[in-house]
Formats: structure tokens, C-alpha cells, sequence
């Protein structure tokens, strides 16, 4: 590789990593169901172990933990007895949640056409082999 493009692919992975890092994060397999279940007004611990399905109560303590670090979620202790704790989205989290909504809405009106192109794809696939791909 020359230097020209190794001094490119640095100035890329150094630009990408943050980047990746906050997707990994946020489009984490529990993050959205959590961000959307919490987007509504502050929401406790169990209701959000009710909201996302199949979610085990330690992955969702420590999604809960990820998400209030980043600073997508804040975490409000109440001096009850028992404790009461609520978990509400920031300002950053609800204009992500925008963004995931716009994200989900768009998926729906394409959802038919990215089936229908993944039939097309694989029917045409079975039958001959691509060009552009080295042969296995």
C-alpha cells in the first residue's frame, strides 16, 4: 500500500471511530427498544423489563447503565421505600428519537420493495455466478 493511501485509511479510521462507536451504541440490539419504550414521559425499571421483549433484568441494567453514561437517558432515584427509580430520555435521546422514528418510517414504506429486490437478488443469484465476486 502506498503512503498516499495509508495516510487516507488513518485519516478515515480516525474519522469512522467515534462514529462507530456511538452507532454501535445506539443501534445496539436493546438500545432502540429501550430509547423508544422510554420516549414517552419517565418510565421504571419494570415497566421497561415489560416494554422490551425478551430482554433478560441484567442486560437491561446494563443497557440502562451504557445508555445513562452516553447520555441518552437519565436516571432519577426517589427517597421512597422501596426505592422508586425512573428512567427518562435527555434532550439528546429525544432528538434521536426523531431520528429512529424517521429511520422506522422509512423502513415501513420500503419494506415490500426490499423484499421484493431480495427475491429478484436471490433468484437471479441461485442461477449464475457473479462477476464481481471471486468465485469460492
Amino acid at each position: 500500500m502506498s503512503r498516499s493511501n495509508t495516510r487516507v485509511s488513518q485519516e478515515v479510521t480516525a474519522q469512522a471511530c467515534p462514529l462507530v462507536e456511538v452507532i454501535d451504541h445506539v443501534a445496539g440490539k436493546w438500545s432502540i427498544s429501550i430509547l423508544v419504550a422510554a420516549a414517552h414521559g419517565p418510565v421504571r425499571f419494570t415497566e421497561l423489563e415489560r416494554a422490551v421483549e425478551g430482554i433478560s433484568r441484567r442486560m437491561l441494567t446494563l443497557n440502562l447503565r451504557r445508555l445513562e453514561r452516553d447520555g441518552l437517558l437519565t436516571r432519577t432515584v426517589y427517597p421512597t421505600v422501596p426505592p422508586k427509580v425512573e428512567y427518562s430520555l435527555t434532550s439528546m435521546a429525544q432528538e434521536l428519537h426523531s431520528s429512529l422514528t424517521g429511520l422506522v418510517e422509512w423502513a415501513e414504506r420500503h419494506r415490500a420493495a426490499i423484499a421484493e429486490a431480495r427475491a429478484v437478488y436471490d433468484n437471479t443469484a441461485s442461477g449464475a455466478t457473479r462477476e464481481d465476486e471471486p468465485h469460492p
